[in-house]
């Protein structure tokens, strides 16, 4: 399997640009050796100034609908180098996409655009774990064909940081082609790491003094786990450029330039739906039950969240979470006796626990009372069910079912007669008789991946052992984390996955469907994070992406109730996004539901007039009116303010070593903006820079950038004569607006001979929560995805002059030139006069939004709909209208 990308995703340009427009207006940099901190390096370099910088900073907030920042957050700190100590400082800029997104992808072609825009070439990734670091390599690996094709094999190397292999950090400091160099936190935050020690294998240099000189460019995966102080510390001691933050849960964002919230992942059809059962036991009322949630330190006090059964005002026992502080009793909180016993001693926030007057401790994460095996059995039996239906389902998609257990601890797998071991070889051995499975070794499906270990040096490695055979051992590891394509082909038996926490952040796979929580998640791995080892959509054996709704539904099976894992979701995000850009709550997957086709639907007078109509595809043809394209870049470009040039001047010295010079930068002053030089580009170089920056679609002929500079204001033709980095930066953008807007205003769209068939429309399953009955549709039941979607339908439902109304399907598509766009709304409504006589049926596509302003949308968003109004009014004749409401049909 050759798992395929697509470089025309949207959502990733958007993210890839958010960081590349930042630096509009940065010369492109020569390739050339200098000298900094005492050695010599190609290294990075920036010369835009901190008030250029938040120029560009506040436009790109502004085009991505994100608050403006007033100031630059900059990381400060003293560092040893091989001057001696010296203050490093370097900005953050931060980028926020959900799991599931292809965030590694942007980051690594990210990369490539700074390289191909400003030279920018030393890049160190940085990254918390092995399983990070694991899944960054191999995504290096599996996009190495992609990205040099995409970029005329622009030369490039990335490499895992080896301690025992130093000269590649030499080689690093020193190359002139594009350099990746990945490591984990923990092999440079300590004095004893060897990147950090004087070594006779560089002739006495220090490995990272090489890194400091070539001043690199960080990118920070999953930054929230690099907050603490010391690893702060190590990362201003890599004397970075500046630093790029990926992740879907940042804790500091520091500059935020991109947000790709779960909402907008959901809505887009980039990541899976996500379903959850819940396994709780319902018959141990009379058992003591706990289950410490979390501790924490408030002020003065300690507080402790403890789940208990307590008893309610109408005499049921139901689960209660409550706080508690030292000397506290159980039982007045549960109102039960049962709890007499339980008194709070101590609250221990080092160790994460709750000890009682009684003697009894428990820990974050632990529970006391419930029956653990019956519920883990519960849990394991449902999952291994749960694999063999959708496998069953799914075989003939081409798609290889994957499902992961997070389980409480290692022993409990590990271990021959471990629990878990052993009740997953009872469920799979038993349920495996009616399924395709029948003929397989519960040993040969299952593998299982835990933790690693440190060296003296600090370096992380896998451990050698966890059950005696290193061998499988190390096989498991290898397809797990470095062959991800073997183990989503039908070819390798392994399929139920095993993890305590390894697994948890940086690992995932597409064809993950079922996660089984084992244990209780703590505040330090939430349930967001949990959920994002499986929420990217499914890969065939083809290696294509699978878009097919149906097909991508992530299974959660957790060991507490539906309700109570939802709540503790959806809180995450709540406190992340605010309660208005949430996406649908999980639904509960043991109330499954479905919108069924009524019997005879297709033989309905207006539904056949109504298909009729609609089900026509199109081809669409643009012209572009270059004299209104040249006129319209013009005037937005006289607007525009084009910075100049600023020089610096740095002196240096030459300095003997041995029987060898080394410069040594002694000064470095700026001679300001508006300092002239002597070498002044000509037009011809103004836009030849301008063509580099204007990639398909937005290229344009030389003849018609000439004529938009020698339009512009002698303003604005002085300014690109003396920075034409920055002229091509501001007026690429404004090219790239232009155009689209015309060709979405010229569109034509004229019928095929193709259409889509009554036939495509099928069952589409669903749950109880996302289904409203619908008698005037072709469905029994209509499925909505957000409030909106389920007021417009119930207000349809309460007219009495919709006589039909259809959900349009994901695969109904009209084509524009910014992608495949789906309308909402195909309806029948029958227009009455005073009389109440029916004098015209009307048929009407319609797309339900927020608001009537499409300059709120944004602007992919308003193109689309633009595009789909020409589709159906000028081609196919029908009506075609934005609504906030049904009452606006």
């Amino acid at each position: 399997m050759q798992i395929k990308f697509d470089a025309e995703q949207d959502f990733q340009i958007q993210a890839i640009e958010a960081i590349t427009n930042i630096f509009d207006g940065q010369p492109r940099a020569r390739t050339q050796i200098t000298s900094a901190l005492g050695f010599a390096a190609l290294s990075n370099q920036l010369n835009l100034t901190p008030k250029q910088l938040i120029a560009n900073l506040n436009s790109v907030q502004e085009i991505n609908g994100i608050e403006q920042d007033k100031e630059l957050i900059p990381i400060e700190r003293a560092v040893e180098t091989a001057e001696g100590k010296q203050l490093v400082r370097f900005f953050n800029f931060s980028v926020e996409m959900e799991t599931g997104t292809g965030k590694t992808y942007v980051y690594i072609r990210t990369a490539f655009e700074l390289f191909q825009r400003y030279g920018m070439r030393k890049f160190v990734v940085v990254v918390p774990s092995v399983a990070v670091r694991e899944g960054v390599l191999k995504t290096l690996e599996i996009t190495r064909t992609h990205f040099r094709k995409e970029y005329d094999n622009t030369p490039y190397r990335y490499y895992s940081y080896d301690s025992a292999n130093l000269s590649q950090v030499r080689q690093f400091a020193l190359s002139e082609s594009i350099e990746i160099m990945v490591m984990t936190i923990d092999s440079f935050n300590k004095a004893s790491n060897i990147i950090n020690q004087t070594t006779d294998r560089l002739q006495g240099e220090t490995p990272i003094h090489l890194v400091q000189a070539a001043r690199p460019i960080l990118i920070l995966d999953e930054p929230q786990n690099m907050e603490s102080e010391l690893r702060v510390a190590a990362l201003a001691a890599l004397n970075p450029l500046f630093a790029l933050r990926y992740s879907a849960t940042h804790r500091n964002p520091y500059n935020l330039v991109h947000r790709l919230t779960p909402y907008e992942a959901y809505r887009q059809g980039l990541v899976k739906r996500v379903e959850v059962a819940g396994v709780e036991k319902k018959t141990d009322e009379n058992q003591v039950y706990l289950r410490l949630d979390e501790v924490k330190s408030e002020k003065k006090s300690f507080t402790a969240k403890i789940a208990i059964h307590a008893l309610m005002k109408n005499g049921t026992v139901k689960e209660q979470v409550i706080t508690v502080k030292p000397g506290e009793s159980l039982e007045k909180k549960a109102n039960r006796p049962e709890y007499g016993d339980f008194v709070v001693e101590e609250i221990n926030i080092n160790d994460q626990s709750v000890l009682f007057t009684n003697n009894s401790e428990i820990r974050v994460g632990e529970s006391k009372g419930a029956d653990k095996e019956a519920i883990f059995e519960a849990q394991i039996r449902y999952t291994v069910q749960e694999h063999f239906r959708k496998q069953k389902r799914l075989r003939e998609k081409g798609i290889k079912v994957l499902s992961l257990f997070f389980i409480d601890r290692v022993d409990n797998y590990a271990n021959e007669d471990g629990l878990i071991r052993v009740l997953f070889n009872k469920a799979f051995n038993e349920l495996k008789v009616n399924s395709e499975f029948k003929d397989m070794d519960a040993d040969k499906v299952q593998a299982a991946y835990f933790a690693s270990r440190k060296t003296k040096t600090g370096e992380v490695i896998i451990e050698d052992s966890k059950t005696g055979e290193s061998e499988k051992d190390k096989d498991a590891y290898d397809l797990i984390m470095k062959d991800k394509e073997r183990l989503m082909s039908f070819e390798e038996p392994t399929c139920f996955i095993f993890s305590h926490s390894a697994l948890r952040e940086g690992w995932d796979s597409p064809n993950v469907f079922q996660i089984c929580t084992l244990n209780q998640t703590t505040s330090e791995f939430k349930k967001r994070q949990e959920i994002g080892r499986g929420v990217r959509l499914a890969i065939n054996q083809e290696g294509d992406r699978v878009r097919d709704e149906n097909v991508n539904v992530l299974t959660v099976i957790a060991n507490e109730s539906y309700e109570n894992y939802v709540a503790k979701y959806q809180g995450e995000l709540e406190n992340e996004y605010g309660s208005g850009n949430l996406a649908p709550k999980p639904s509960n997957a043991r109330k499954p539901a479905s919108a069924k086709l009524r019997k005879g639907f297709e033989l309905k007078p207006e539904f056949k007039e109504l298909w009729n109509r609609i089900k026509h595809k199109t081809r669409y043809a643009v012209t572009i009116d270059t004299q209104k394209l040249i006129n319209d870049v013009v005037k937005e470009i006289n607007e525009e303010t084009i910075r100049p040039r600023e020089i610096v001047v740095r002196r240096a010295k030459l300095e003997a070593k041995g029987e060898a010079f080394t410069t040594i930068q002694t000064a470095e002053r700026s001679m300001g903006e508006g300092y002239q030089i002597n070498s002044v580009p000509n037009i011809t170089e103004v836009i030849s820079s301008l063509l580099e920056r204007t990639t398909p679609p937005a290229r344009l002929t030389r003849n018609t950038l000439l004529e938009i500079f020698k339009q512009a204001s002698s303003t604005i033709q002085q300014a690109a004569l003396k920075n034409p980095f920055e002229y091509a930066s501001v007026a690429s953008r404004i090219i790239k607006n232009k155009l689209a807007d015309q060709l979405v205003e010229g569109i034509q769209y004229e019928k095929i001979n193709q259409y889509y068939e009554m036939t495509q429309f099928i069952d589409i399953p669903s749950w109880e929560d996302n289904v409203i009955p619908s008698p005037h549709s072709i469905y029994d039941h209509v499925i909505f995805d957000s409030d909106i979607e389920k007021e417009f339908v119930e207000g349809l439902e309460s007219r009495e002059d919709v006589k039909l109304y259809i959900k349009l399907p994901k695969w109904f598509t009209v084509p524009t030139p910014i992608g495949e766009y789906n309308p909402d709304w195909a309806i029948v409504l029958e227009k009455k006069n005073e009389a109440d006589e029916v004098e015209d049926v009307l048929y009407l596509v319609r797309e339900t939004k927020d608001t009537l302003n499409l300059d709120d949308l944004r602007p992919d968003e308003k193109r689309k709909i633009i595009s789909g109004k020409k589709h159906f009014e000028n081609a196919l004749k029908v009506d075609y209208k934005v609504v906030t409401s049904s009452k606006g049909l």
